[in-house]
């Protein structure tokens, strides 16, 4: 019997360590994008403070200074009203009929992913009506990566009702500089 037991805490011992190692493996075979985006997490809080925020009856009031959200210029306060920011489903991209729709290609163990994704969810008010914004799992999208040619997380894609790409782009920090993206 205690044999048995030395033999299960051994595996269990063995098995962390395999963990472990594995892990700290990942984390060495950074790419050099990989390693940029993840310096651009503290660049990321510096601009959240930019965007100021205060609620209205159930709405946000965005105060951006001269700014641009989507293809109008903002200047002073600008009311917006509620958008969405959902997992990713084929069939949500007929939203973009009636708005527009950008796919968010997030990975959990990237830290930019992480800080937009959080930055996102604590500000989902603030995302405009009719803005769409599908949350696609980078790592088990890869005929998603294929079609919109993406080559990394934290990338960016607009598309049409029917899925064909408008616009991608990586990198957007905030909810705010994702707005200012989506034309």
């Amino acid at each position: 019997m205690n044999k048995g037991l030395i033999a299960v805490g051994i595996g269990v011992v063995i098995i962390g360590i395999g963990w472990y190692l594995l892990a700290g493996q990942k984390d060495a075979s950074m790419t050099k994008g990989d390693a940029m985006i993840q310096n651009d997490a503290a660049m990321m809080e510096k601009t959240n403070a930019a965007v100021m925020d205060e609620k209205v009856d159930g709405d946000v009031m965005i105060k951006i200074d001269g700014g641009v959200v989507g293809d109008k210029k903002v200047e002073g306060d600008a009311m917006m009203q509620k958008g969405s920011y959902e997992s990713y489903a084929a069939s949500k991209l007929a939203l973009a009929e009636k708005g527009d729709v950008v796919l968010f290609f997030r990975a959990s163990w990237c830290p930019t992913c992480k800080t937009l994704d959080a930055n996102i969810k604590s500000n989902l008010s603030a995302i405009p009506a009719g803005l769409t914004i599908l949350d696609v799992d980078y790592d088990n999208s890869s005929a998603l990566k294929q079609k919109y040619g993406v080559t990394y997380q934290h990338t960016f894609v607009q598309v049409d009702a029917q899925g064909n790409l408008i616009k991608k782009w990586s990198g957007s920090p905030t909810l705010a500089a994702l707005i200012k993206e989506v034309q």
